[in-house]
């Protein structure tokens, strides 16, 4: 049985307010623990109206005090954004708190503006070049299996799953190399997905931390009672992004009906090339294509993606997906 865990990007919605967006995140986590979902993951984007997580080991603390057994964590942490002493503290409260619920894990990229850059007092592009020494330096931080010149406190000894995330061979290479589970994004960067997940495959060296490869891929789920309606859902997500992709990101907008006709070509043809990763539909049709996405990434676990306008809209799509799957 393939494992089902829930991505989040605390969504804002247009007329919306952050503590709702939060109050939501918390609800949907609750949701996704009744419902059996391994894991519940929020992701870190910065400088966004439309998203909510940017302080994301803060979100989690709110998410672990919403629920009780559901693992959580960071899907991902920018780690170009951040010293790995600051994640060492941060994630080894949160095990604190939450005691062998907590992922970390951990992307290069960014993605940022000079903007961003100069609100971190960082240079993100070269903070990304010393990615692979970061991520040693942030494990041993917590394992203590390097000797360090100063100990993290909260940090070390702390029970941590770590996770490599990518949508590039740079993060399937660096997760083989240093036996790490792997995660996808193959949500919104399709491309690489086989040529990754073979190389990972091929080159993953064993570690104390992951015996074997360990899959997890990234798709966007919309479950409703039929097509149509899980077509008028998953339009919300659709504008955001085509929004995002014109360089005019905002709140999340209400759905609309047939919203794809309406676009010129070449958006059209962005929308269907993420379609590869995505299951729309009625619980039949995200049971056929979820199936399909498993058996072409022989993935070990799917985190299913998928923004809604109406925050009672995505749970019925977390419950009618895990029927889909388990049924």
């Amino acid at each position: 049985m393939t494992q089902l865990s829930v991505l989040d990007l605390v969504p804002v919605r247009e007329g919306g307010t952050v503590s709702e967006a939060l109050a939501n995140a918390a609800q949907l986590a609750r949701a996704a623990e009744e419902y059996g979902y391994d894991r519940f993951w929020v992701a870190e984007h910065h400088a966004m109206d439309g998203i909510a997580g940017g302080a994301t080991s803060v979100v989690l603390a709110h998410i672990g005090n919403a629920t009780s057994r559901i693992r959580i964590g960071s899907g991902g942490i920018m780690l170009p954004n951040h010293t790995p002493f600051q994640i060492a503290e941060q994630f080894g409260t949160l095990d604190a708190l939450f005691p062998g619920r907590i992922d970390l894990g951990l992307g290069r990229a960014p993605g940022a503006g000079p903007e961003l850059q100069r609100a971190l007092r960082k240079n993100l592009h070269q903070a990304a070049e010393m990615f692979p020494q970061d991520v040693l330096e942030l494990r041993a931080l917590t394992t203590g299996d390097v000797d360090l010149p100063i100990n993290a406190t909260p940090g070390r000894g702390a029970n941590i799953e770590f996770w490599m995330l990518g949508s590039s061979l740079f993060g399937a290479q660096l997760a083989a190399k240093l036996g790490m589970p792997y995660a996808f994004a193959a949500h919104f960067a399709p491309d690489h997905l086989d040529a990754a997940l073979a190389l990972y495959r091929r080159d993953f060296e064993p570690s104390e931390h992951c015996e074997r490869p360990h899959v997890m891929v990234a798709m966007n789920v919309f479950a409703a009672e039929t097509d149509q309606e899980a077509e008028l859902l998953a339009s919300s997500q659709q504008q955001s992004f085509v929004r995002l992709r014109s360089g005019n990101p905002g709140k999340l907008p209400p759905p609309i009906a047939e919203y794809a006709d309406t676009l010129p070509a070449p958006a059209q043809a962005m929308l269907e090339h993420l379609s590869q990763a995505a299951a729309v539909g009625s619980l039949a049709t995200v049971k056929e294509k979820i199936a399909a996405f498993v058996e072409r990434t022989k993935a070990d676990e799917i985190i299913v993606c998928g923004t809604t306008y109406d925050p009672e809209a995505r749970i019925r799509s977390l419950d009618l997906t895990m029927q889909a799957v388990n049924g």
